[in-house]
């Protein structure tokens, strides 16, 4: 059966970008080194964090601050499953792994899969009591979410070993190649899911809930499809977090992972997949690249010393300073072709 024009086209498009792709993740890996991979790597998690993230509290408008509790799932979930039961035992000094524990175990991939499902099948479980309320009740109750899994981690050594944590966990070969196209999945995937009806529909409960109730729009659907999914996303980025560290602790996951990626949507545009992208190039990328700041600097001759935590200072200055310019982000609800087409549009 002959696939129609526009179907195949959008099939080649998909082809190309991942060829180049590819080539562009190959030509990384030769030319520089493990630390600057390492730092790829993060990018490529933290920007699947981020457009996943950018889906419930840009697109469909849902001031959620729950990304930390979905992340810690799917760290903890793709952990056990990598590590073998003779490791497990080992491993856990506060409890001795029951015998479920010791029976979870999985090859990457897979792992990465169930990771992500469990947590979408939690975030579906959690919709229910989470939107009965909206607004800054919305924010209350899923930021309790995230502690909830912290303590949760903590307070069952006998599943997760603790506050102790696990470690050693496997790290999968060529970790850039799998980052690095999964986040593009991630990011054509929710694309798509924008531009269909679902995503129109979630951008009209994020312009007016009541209007679009009205006009029919089963809202509770939309924000529980959009809910699970970014949850679904965080466990699979919460995985290759784990798959990268290879080791992790309940204080990896604390309210500051969802600050940053706040910071990062924000910055980038509440509503604009693209503008999460650029957002996360500027906040990861430049937190690594300042980090000379904090070493000793030598200006001109001068010798003025070393002072600990001056990146921080200067990346915040930059922060303030482009929110100050931009002040519903860099792209704001738009994608950057839209405002391309605008501009070329004279609009």
């Amino acid at each position: 059966m002959r696939m129609p024009q526009n179907s195949s086209a959008l099939l080649l498009g998909y082809i190309v970008v991942f060829a180049l792709s590819f080539l562009a993740l190959s030509l990384l890996q030769t030319v520089f080194g493990d630390y600057i991979v390492r730092i790829f790597c993060n990018i490529f998690i933290f920007m699947i964090l981020a457009v996943s993230y950018n889906l419930i509290n840009g697109v469909t408008g849902q001031l959620s601050l729950e990304p930390n509790g979905f992340v810690a799932i799917g760290a903890y979930i793709t952990a056990l499953l990598l590590l073998s039961p003779n490791a497990k035992t080992d491993m856990f000094e506060m409890a001795a792994p029951s015998s479920f524990i010791l029976a979870l175990h999985a090859s990457f991939l897979p792992a990465l899969i169930i990771s992500g499902i469990c947590s979408s099948v939690v975030g579906i479980c959690l919709s229910f009591p989470v939107f009965r309320v909206r607004g800054d009740y919305l924010a209350i109750v899923t930021l309790g979410f995230g502690f909830i899994i912290k303590i949760f981690a903590i307070n069952n050594p006998q599943i997760t070993n603790g506050a102790i944590g696990l470690n050693e966990i496997p790290q999968v070969s060529h970790i850039l190649y799998w980052c690095g196209f999964i986040a593009l999945v991630a990011v054509l995937f929710i694309l798509q899911l924008v531009y269909s009806k679902y995503g129109r529909a979630m951008k009209a409960v994020r312009d007016d809930e009541d209007a679009a109730i009205a006009m029919g729009i089963n809202t509770f659907k939309i924000k529980t499809c959009a809910f699970a999914t970014s949850a679904f996303f965080e466990g699979i980025g919460g995985g290759l977090l784990a798959s990268l560290l290879t080791i992790i602790s309940p204080d990896l996951f604390d309210f500051m992972l969802t600050f940053q990626l706040l910071i990062i949507i924000v910055l980038g545009g509440l509503g604009s997949t693209t503008g999460a992208i650029l957002g996360t190039i500027i906040v990861v990328g430049s937190g690594e690249w300042l980090r000379f700041l904090d070493q000793p600097l030598t200006l001109f001759g001068q010798d003025f010393g070393s002072h600990p935590g001056l990146r921080m200072v200067v990346f915040s200055l930059v922060l303030l300073v482009i929110m100050l310019f931009a002040r519903e982000g860099l792209l704001g609800k738009q994608e950057i072709w839209e405002i391309r087409r605008r501009r070329q549009n004279g609009k």
